[in-house]
């Protein structure tokens, strides 16, 4: 059982403090830390390590459409590195809509996957989302992995799109 220490702001991750997922034992699992514009080469290169193999299996790789989809929406206010025992392991970017948060990226290395890391991760977001009342969305590329990750931590296929696979999970009372 997790327990979360945490204080939210606007988007629900902590904006100048790292935020820890704490085990019984009170070991930190993961932390969050702040971006910033200079992050952008750093964060272009983790969003490619998690997403090559899918992309290669359904013929869509390609390094610079990585680089251009996650720059076109880049906010640093938005977007955290995701930290495991003081590495930045991943990040994730939530954005806040009129009446629903969008989980607009969450990618882990490849080498840290596996390790409940964006399970703690989407725990965080929950309890946000839950305490605001808000939905909240994400989309998986058809075929990959992710589907079946969102899928197993409650959300429900909403859409279907020409590339993606659009998930809704509602908020918990």
């Amino acid at each position: 059982m997790h327990t979360t220490r945490m204080r939210t702001t606007g988007t629900g991750i902590e904006t100048r403090e790292a935020l820890e997922i704490m085990t019984q034992h009170d070991a930190p699992i993961i932390s969050f830390a702040p971006t910033a514009s200079s992050d952008l080469d750093e964060l272009v290169g983790i969003r490619i390590a998690a997403m090559r193999e899918s992309l290669e299996r359904v013929g869509r790789f390609d390094p610079v459409r990585a680089r251009e989809r996650l720059q076109s929406g880049f906010s640093p206010a938005d977007t955290r590195f995701v930290l495991h025992e003081t590495r930045r392991v991943g990040f994730v970017v939530l954005k806040t809509k009129a009446d629903h948060l969008l989980l607009d990226h969450l990618y882990i290395l490849p080498e840290h996957q596996g390790k409940g890391i964006g399970g703690a991760v989407l725990a965080t977001i929950f309890d946000h989302a839950d305490s605001a009342g808000l939905a909240l969305r994400v989309g998986a590329l058809k075929g990959s992995d992710a589907n079946r990750f969102y899928q197993r931590h409650g959300f429900v296929q909403v859409a279907e799109e020409q590339w993606d696979i659009c998930y809704q999970r509602p908020p918990r009372q």
